[in-house]
């Protein structure tokens, strides 16, 4: 094999995901050679990539390890680890290791806004490309949602609004946006790094370059090591004399620019107090990307949000059903129990699936404050139960749909059923969507 690509450069992609066939697609319409590397033997997307490609040389299961070490440079997949050994000898052996979104940084010619955080990073993107598409700007928004940054090029935008998860900035160099913001960060994918500090490591990497930061100031970890001159812009927490924030005026709670009360919240059709920070932070982004005010207050009036994330799914008998299956994470669950706490009632929790070696000790307070009782899914409930014992209610199932029928069982009117499980899904469903549309499903068949 290697004398068939002795002469030309060779790129080793490695990960047969959405991603790495996104890559292999862009690679092959630059004309440049390369060989497919998957850990699996049999990949699922293995009889579409012997369609698509089939006078590519393929490495799946036990892999030639000279090959990969004879590339001019691997594009690895962000499923998998910079650690894999045969990774990590080739790196050690002189090989550059990149991502798709270092391949994209080199090839686009127009602005990008890059977002990331733990939590509210693809609500918050999609707002913003919403706010661009408005204010008249030729957008392609992507990256870790929806379409791939390099299918992106494609549409020849005039902008790029990127959503990027911390395995894809674990390969980025120099991102170089024009904006660049974390959301927030608090723990997940713990499964994959050494603890927290590799993981803020890694989200840190979206500042590399950038000509204009935004963060969250009621979160110290999203704070930039950055030199003064930076331009910095800010949301979060009580509005103060030049960014985004919350102020209390006329028995009203506004999001403000400054002094300036810009729309109340009451106005927002994104369900939770949660999402309030996620507005503001739309808001910052779009400022320091000179998006008209006008335009953007429409936008965020307007938006509903999207699916699996606090989504609302029905009200069945004086209680309400809430969709939030994109909650794999401590982080993202505390933010859903306490945007949706009801005045009025209280909440029947559903958790449970795969810890990835989180503790859910973060999660007591709010389940003791605003839960009825919780009810257990999944490989991990156990750790969960652990927690619970002796401070709030709950009860294992074995399904989806037992687990709706015994929350709607133990719920009362005025309370809401709350899907937001804190986990991975993949001991029980193929993803997040999966799971959330089996809650829909479930939640349709009540009376």
């Amino acid at each position: 094999m290697s004398n068939l690509i002795a002469s030309s450069r060779m790129i080793a992609v490695v990960g047969t995901g959405v991603s790495g066939l996104s890559t292999a697609r862009f690679l092959r319409e630059q004309n440049m050679p390369f060989v497919l590397f998957d850990t699996r033997e049999n990949p699922p997307a293995q009889d579409a990539i012997a369609a698509e490609f089939p006078d590519v040389h393929c490495e799946f299961g036990v892999w030639d390890e000279g090959l990969l070490q004879s590339a001019d440079e691997i594009v690895l997949s962000p499923g998998l680890p910079l650690s894999m050994t045969a990774i990590a000898t080739a790196h050690d052996l002189g090989v550059p290791v990149v991502g798709d979104i270092e391949l994209f940084v080199r090839h686009v010619n127009a602005p990008i806004i890059a977002i990331t955080g733990s939590n509210g990073k693809s609500t918050v993107t999609t707002l913003v490309g919403e706010m661009a598409k408005a204010a008249g700007i030729d957008v392609a928004v992507g990256g870790n949602l929806g379409t791939p940054a390099l299918d992106l090029l494609a549409q020849n935008a005039q902008l790029y609004v990127l959503e990027l998860s911390s395995f894809q900035l674990e390969t980025v160099t120099k991102l170089g946006a024009d904006v660049a913001c974390i959301l927030n960060i608090s723990a997940d994918h713990l499964d994959r790094y050494d603890g927290m500090p590799a993981y803020h490591r890694a989200k840190q990497r979206i500042y590399y370059g950038a000509k204009h930061v935004v963060v969250n100031r009621t979160d110290p970890l999203t704070q930039p090591p950055l030199a003064d001159d930076v331009l910095r812009t800010s949301f979060g927490g009580g509005a103060d004399f030049k960014n985004m924030g919350l102020r209390e005026q006329e028995g009203k709670s506004w999001l403000c620019d400054g002094i300036t009360a810009l729309v109340p919240a009451s106005a927002l059709k994104l369900p939770g107090r949660h999402n309030i920070d996620n507005a503001l932070a739309a808001l910052a982004i779009g400022k320091a990307a000179g998006f008209p005010v006008d335009v953007m207050l429409s936008v965020l009036t307007s938006f509903s949000g999207l699916a699996h994330r606090c989504e609302w799914v029905a009200d069945v008998a004086g209680v309400s059903y809430y969709n939030d299956s994109k909650g794999t994470n401590v982080g993202a669950t505390l933010a859903a129990v306490n945007g949706l706490a009801r005045e009025d009632g209280k909440l029947v929790v559903i958790l449970g699936g795969v810890a990835k070696d989180q503790t859910f000790a973060a999660l007591l307070p709010a389940l003791k404050t605003h839960a009825r009782s919780c009810v257990l899914i999944g490989q991990d409930a156990q750790l969960i139960a652990s927690l619970l014992d002796g401070e709030v209610s709950y009860q294992y199932a074995d399904s989806m749909a037992q687990a709706v029928a015994q929350a709607q069982a133990a719920a009362a009117v005025g309370d809401g059923v709350l899907l937001s499980p804190a986990c991975a899904s993949f001991d029980m469903f193929s993803d997040y969507q999966a799971r959330g549309d089996a809650f829909r499903q479930a939640v349709g068949g009540l009376q």
